[in-house]
């Protein structure tokens, strides 16, 4: 698929869309396209030369979303220029304006809504507006996790909440989440989140408090260690994030089951908190199978 989008070949791009239906998956795929540079130059034709499809204007909205994100950069507010805030927000709404239309068509379409979740913290959306995409997804897709995951962003302190709501929404998509199920790594993502705000030392602190150690391990059970864990799309990336989770933790043992687990499938997010993922990853696994057996 992505080769097909980079080489502006429509049928391929639909066909491999074709028959994926579930939410995760789905979504998963169009989180892939996009990333796929060049996208934005040829995908308006598409549009145009089909109105009725909505696969093309779904595909522009997600990428929009993507696009915006890299006219501002990954900085603070405060380290990012007004040209570059003006070039985010024409890019979000040329995103929404796509996206709406697509749920307008199709109302029960969660992976638009799910990019619209995503969209509503960098259009800084009110918390009922932001609240209703969310309601709008898992109305069709209760444990849709790119949904949980961006909600639980919007509810960020660094955002549009607060740490208390944060990991509110966490405990909550956790206690609702079957066994097996990807959603449980919602709880470890708060964790980092939290422990990104914090000063030197204070997040250590965190990480090590005896109830966040045994929350972390719980959620892991419940999900990337659990027997009806499954290796869906999009995946890695959640078990990544249980594996750092539980090194910060220093629940060693715990993190080598998770790296069992991972294997060679290691991700960018979250190891580039700790500089560059690759190597932090392996340092990380070196210390767990050393101090975890």
């Amino acid at each position: 698929m992505i080769k097909a989008l980079a080489a502006q070949d429509r049928d391929t791009v639909r066909a491999c869309l074709a028959d994926v239906h579930d939410p995760d998956a789905r979504a998963f795929l169009f989180s892939l396209a996009a990333d796929v540079p060049g996208v934005q130059d040829w995908v308006p034709r598409w549009v145009e030369e089909e109105p009725d499809s909505t696969l093309p204007l779904l595909l522009r909205g997600c990428h929009a979303v993507s696009w915006a994100w890299e006219a501002r950069g990954g900085g603070y507010a405060k380290y990012t220029s007004r040209e570059q805030f003006d070039e985010f927000f024409r890019r979000l709404r040329l995103a929404e304006d796509c996206l709406d239309e697509v749920t307008r068509r199709t109302p029960e379409d969660t992976t638009a809504w799910a990019f619209l979740t995503t969209s509503a913290r960098g259009r800084q959306v009110g918390p009922e507006e932001a609240a209703a995409r969310f309601d709008a997804v898992v109305k069709y897709a209760p444990e849709h996790v790119m949904a949980h995951e961006q909600r639980l962003q919007y509810l960020c302190a660094k955002w549009s909440g607060s740490h208390a709501e944060m990991f509110a929404f966490a405990r909550e998509a956790a206690v609702r989440a079957t066994p097996g199920s990807q959603l449980h790594n919602v709880l470890a993502a708060a964790h980092l989140e939290y422990w990104l705000s914090l000063p030197s030392g204070q997040d250590q602190d965190h990480m090590r408090n005896p109830q966040v150690r045994q929350e972390l391990i719980a959620a892991a059970n419940q999900s990337v260690l659990h027997p009806s864990f499954r290796s869906v799309p999009g995946w890695p990336s959640r078990a990544n994030t249980f594996a750092l989770a539980l090194y910060l933790s220093e629940e060693f043992g715990w993190a080598a089951r998770v790296f069992d687990v991972i294997g060679r499938h290691v991700t960018e997010w979250p190891w580039y908190y700790q500089g560059d993922p690759a190597r932090m990853f392996v340092s990380a696994r070196k210390d767990a199978y050393v101090f975890g057996r």
